[in-house]
């Protein structure tokens, strides 16, 4: 296993176990065979596992399987504030103490405001007292290292990075979403400051191993030094400095030992060119059901109106990559639950954003074209609740 340091020196292990997909047995987890995955992924050299107040049984799973084999101070727990359940102090508290009790533990290693998508969801935390509460809980060592974790765009993910003094943060990042969310941009104004970076949804929750196309398979097949799509977008992410723990939510021991191997073996600075000529040419695969030829250059931006053209269109084309309800999902997500959701019906049609675009996409037309297909009225319904849930202080309409 190889390992990088986190803020203070100590030692990561680059592979992270996430807690999320455990596997199910009746209406609880399997734990046997719970067990003999974390084990065998502890004994290949794995320290870090990733969990959160929300992920049905997960705490309280790892926090049995850790006390039954005696090596939880041998390894880091990282778990996660469900900061949209937070209205006050004492709000903060309670979750805490119930995640301790689940976990079995007396301290919290890694510790994340979960699921921030905008800097505002941090002020409103930060209006409820966060930030003493941080201070006491780390001065007690209740909690060693403090982050969040993050799925709003790059502009807020720096206004988040540069609010406080962060230990460490966890983005969504793989080679197909190297401009999306914080994207590749964010990795670098972490490793800048120094902040390490933990990487959710390497592989997009299996669709770069399951849902590529076979061309694109076939390619990696031939070209891929006889890695397997998965171990193509683990290496791609290994490869960068700035990564300092990736994620998988690894649910059997063969899974286990693959990516242990790969993360016994790969080096950051150690891919090939041609191996980049393969990943460009699976995301050219990939992009052949794309609706819009946008490649995220941000040449549009910023719009007078604050639209979202960049992220609006990766929606729309994911729409149409991964399915209707993923792209919707991933616009509710990112752009609906921002504070000022730069929603395409804000446009106006001044046509600024077309004279900078270098693909010359009629980005008006296009606009109209992606916000109907991304918020048909149900989709519009589960935002506007998402939004009165997440911003119950100074909410504001949107058409």
């Amino acid at each position: 296993m190889q390992y990088r340091k986190d803020k203070y020196g100590n030692d990561i292990s680059i592979l992270g176990y996430g807690c999320m997909r455990f596997t199910k047995k009746g209406r609880g987890i399997d734990l046997a065979k719970a067990n003999r995955e974390i084990m065998t992924a502890y004994r290949a050299g794995v320290n870090y596992f990733d969990t959160a107040y929300i992920y049905p049984g997960s705490e309280e799973a790892l926090g049995k399987i850790l006390e039954k084999n005696q090596i939880r101070d041998k390894v880091n727990i990282a778990t996660k504030l469900p900061q949209y359940l937070i209205s006050s102090r004492k709000a903060i508290d309670k979750f805490f103490e119930i995640e301790l009790e689940r976990l079995r533990t007396d301290h919290v290693d890694y510790y994340l405001m979960h699921h921030l998508t905008d800097v505002a969801m941090w002020d409103s935390l930060k209006s409820v007292g966060i930030l003493d509460w941080i201070r006491e809980k780390k001065k007690a060592g209740q909690i060693r290292n403090i982050g969040f974790s993050y799925h709003g765009n790059t502009d807020n993910f720096l206004k988040i990075l540069n609010d406080y003094d962060w230990d460490f943060c966890q983005i969504q990042y793989n080679y197909l979403d190297d401009v999306s969310q914080a994207g590749e941009k964010g990795l670098l104004a972490a490793e800048e400051k120094g902040i390490p970076v933990v990487i959710m949804e390497p592989l997009r929750g299996g669709k770069l191993v399951n849902m590529l196309p076979e061309p694109a398979k076939k390619l990696i097949a031939k070209y891929g030094n006889g890695w397997s799509p998965a171990e193509l977008a683990f290496r791609w992410l290994y490869n960068q400095t700035g990564v300092t723990c990736v994620l998988s939510g690894m649910n059997s021991v063969e899974m286990v030992k693959e990516n242990c191997r790969v993360a016994s073996e790969m080096k950051a600075g150690s891919l090939k060119p041609r191996d980049f000529k393969v990943i460009e040419r699976v995301k050219q695969i990939i992009r052949r059901k794309e609706k819009v030829g946008c490649t995220g250059c941000r040449y549009c931006m910023p719009c007078p109106k604050g639209v979202d053209i960049p992220g609006t269109f990766r929606c729309y084309n994911q729409m149409f990559i991964e399915g209707k309800t993923a792209g919707r999902f991933e616009y509710a997500q990112t752009v609906g639950l921002a504070k000022e959701p730069p929603f395409a019906s804000q446009c106006i049609e001044c046509g600024k954003c077309e004279m900078h675009c270098p693909q010359e996409i009629p980005i008006r037309e296009k606009l109209k074209e992606a916000d109907k297909a991304l918020r048909p009225l149900p989709f519009k319904a589960g935002i506007h609740v998402a939004r009165k849930y997440m911003f119950r202080k100074g909410r504001t309409k949107h058409k």
